[in-house]
């Protein structure tokens, strides 16, 4: 290998070492714990279960399927965006038919250079990933989830839904 990029990749992994040995414990301490929806209250699950169709509701607290949370970048501005509208409906209709539920656990903003360039608020992009990881973690917090599917396209959105999925790392995405 090139010495310089050998010499690069050896400082990233020792300046790094630290920092990915305690993500690496959060996330193994996760992985051990049950899921966090069997130590809820009925209260706690009651909420978290009230919208689902009232047979589903019965089926999730008698048979405890696994759940897929939902985070979407769905909206109606954005071309590239506007066909996830479709997608849960048709995500939980697959599931359903393999014993799985699913909700949509949150929504993420859609932001898209291409129409504020040169428009007040443009620079809004550049902290849009870090805004988009956080909405997604605020999606993901409620631990009624087995695994997660996340909904996006473009440059901004995507990085910052896999900086969700590390956050959450105990959680297949």
């Amino acid at each position: 290998m090139n010495p310089t990029i050998d010499s690069v990749t050896e400082r990233i992994i020792e300046r790094s070492r630290d920092g990915r040995a305690r993500y690496l414990a959060t996330i193994t301490a996760a992985l051990a714990a049950p899921p966090a929806r069997d130590r809820m209250g009925c209260a706690n699950l009651a909420h978290a279960w009230a919208a689902q169709p009232a047979d589903e509701r019965m089926r999730i607290r008698t048979e405890r399927p696994p759940n897929i949370g939902i985070v979407s970048a769905y909206n109606d501005m954005l071309s590239a965006h506007q066909p996830f509208e479709r997608y849960p409906d048709l995500i939980r209709a697959a599931a359903t038919k393999a014993g799985v539920t699913v909700q949509v656990a949150g929504g993420v903003p859609a932001m898209c250079d291409g129409v504020t360039q040169g428009q007040p608020g443009m620079e809004l992009s550049l902290f849009s990933r870090d805004v988009i990881a956080l909405a997604a973690g605020v999606a993901l917090s409620h631990n009624c989830f087995d695994a997660a599917l996340y909904l996006g396209v473009c440059d901004k959105i995507v990085p910052g839904l896999i900086m969700a999925a590390a956050t959450f790392g105990h959680i297949p995405a």
